[in-house]
C-alpha cells in the first residue's frame, strides 16, 4: 500500500479538506450559498447546520410560516429535510479528501411523537459508522449501505427538552471509477 492510499484510509481531523469543509459549512454566509445552490427547498424552509464534527452533526429547522403545516406545527417533510441533512452532512464530512464516492438515500423511516411547534434540532451521533463505511469502500472497492439514526428535539417553555421525531436514513455509498 502506498503512502497516498494509507492516508486516504485514515480519517484525520487535521486533513486540510476536512478542516476546510467544517469551516465552510459552519460559516453562515457560505452555508446559505451552499443551501441555495444545492438544496433550495431546505434553504427556503430555514434549515441550518448548527455544528458538525466527525462524531456528530446538529441541524435545526425553525417553526415559521415557511416550514409549517395548516395544523400549526412543522410540516413532516420540513422535519425530514432537516433530519436528512443531519445525516448527510456527516457523510459529506467523511468523504472529504477520499476520492470520488457517490452517496444516495435508499431508505427512510420516520416517526413523530410530539407536535413540533418550536425550533427543532436534529442530532445524529453516528459519524463513526459513516467513517468506517467509507474506509471499507476505499479498501475493498465494494459499495456499502449505512443506516443512521437522527433524533429531533425541541425545548419547551419550562426548559425541558422533548423528542418530537426520529428518523432512520439508509445511505448507499459507492466508489466511482
Amino acid at each position: 500500500m502506498t503512502e497516498t492510499e494509507a492516508a486516504a484510509l485514515s480519517f484525520d481531523i487535521n486533513n486540510p479538506h476536512i478542516k476546510k469543509f467544517i469551516r465552510q459549512i459552519q460559516n453562515p454566509i457560505l452555508q446559505r450559498v451552499f443551501m441555495l445552490a444545492k438544496l433550495p427547498s431546505a434553504f427556503f424552509m430555514g434549515v441550518k447546520v448548527q455544528s458538525v464534527n466527525p462524531k456528530e452533526a446538529m441541524v435545526s429547522i425553525p417553526f415559521k410560516w415557511r416550514s409549517q403545516n395548516p395544523f400549526k406545527s412543522i410540516y413532516f417533510a420540513a422535519q425530514a429535510a432537516a433530519a436528512e441533512m443531519s445525516t448527510g452532512v456527516l457523510a459529506m464530512l467523511a468523504l472529504q479528501g477520499r476520492g470520488k464516492v457517490s452517496m444516495l438515500v435508499t431508505k427512510m423511516e420516520g416517526s413523530y411523537s410530539k407536535k413540533a411547534n418550536k425550533l427543532v434540532t436534529f442530532t445524529c451521533s453516528e459519524g463513526e459508522k459513516v467513517i468506517q463505511a467509507i474506509q471499507e469502500i476505499i479498501q475493498t472497492g465494494e459499495s456499502r449501505e449505512v443506516t443512521l439514526l437522527t433524533i429531533g428535539t425541541q425545548v419547551n417553555d419550562d426548559g425541558s427538552i422533548i423528542e418530537v421525531s426520529r428518523f432512520l436514513f439508509t445511505w448507499s455509498f459507492k466508489q466511482k471509477k
